[in-house]
């Protein structure tokens, strides 16, 4: 499925299950940089919505609704908050009773245990690539991500610190470069990795040529 055809079905599957002020907040506000982030970040990230709840309503401590942008909720209790934050709306036109009350929201939401992740709209439309690497990153340490019990050789623990430096992918170029290894010796080594389940092969966009190996699992030690 596409992510056009999927994200419509996320939006009205949300909808239909809602009613009065919570339909309308997001009806009025899933907007453009909502969207943007689903499309350039989620959905490459997951591939589904599955646990993620947009404009999910909260009561603060005043006992107003606050409606965050998307809540993620996990198996077990993790709970997170990812907001979509605009300059001119969050920055550049808030006040001092503004800015207390945003920071006093914050500590709240901790209070509440949701992990809460701030992404500048900015960067949601021109560095996706880069956001997509980091939320991986964050969201491996609590999803239960397997870990092999092999121990990993010292080149390949090289490697793998190599990639968490390059945001999480690279190239057997950049190993021979960085780590002074021939290319035969550095393809090889990705090769095992791949194999022992700590990259994956990254294809161009004509999908047939491999371009990338990606980092799926943090380093060990």
């Amino acid at each position: 499925m596409k992510f056009e055809q999927a994200h419509q079905q996320f939006i009205r599957s949300h909808l239909d299950r809602r009613t009065g002020e919570r339909r309308g907040r997001l009806e009025r506000g899933h907007r453009h940089g909502e969207k943007l982030f689903l499309q350039n970040i989620w959905w490459l990230l997951k591939g589904n919505f599955v646990g993620l709840h947009p404009e999910y309503e909260i009561i603060d401590w005043r006992g107003k609704s606050y409606f965050a942008d998307f809540a993620y909720i996990l198996k077990g209790g993790l709970k997170f908050i990812f907001e979509i934050k605009g300059y001119n709306t969050h920055v550049k036109e808030m006040d001092r009773q503004g800015f207390a009350n945003e920071c006093k929201r914050e500590l709240f939401l901790k209070g509440l245990g949701f992990h809460l992740i701030s992404f500048a709209y900015d960067d949601v439309e021109q560095q996706p690539e880069l956001l997509h690497a980091l939320l991986r990153m964050v969201l491996s340490r609590y999803e239960g991500m397997p870990m092999t019990s092999e121990s990993l050789s010292f080149a390949e623990n090289e490697i793998t610190r190599l990639a968490l430096s390059m945001s999480l992918s690279l190239r057997p170029i950049d190993i021979t470069q960085q780590l002074k290894m021939n290319y035969r010796r550095a393809y090889g080594l990705l090769q095992d990795l791949c194999d022992k389940g700590w990259f994956r092969p990254i294809r161009g966009e004509d999908s047939q040529r491999i371009t990338r190996y990606e980092l799926i699992r943090n380093v060990i030690g």
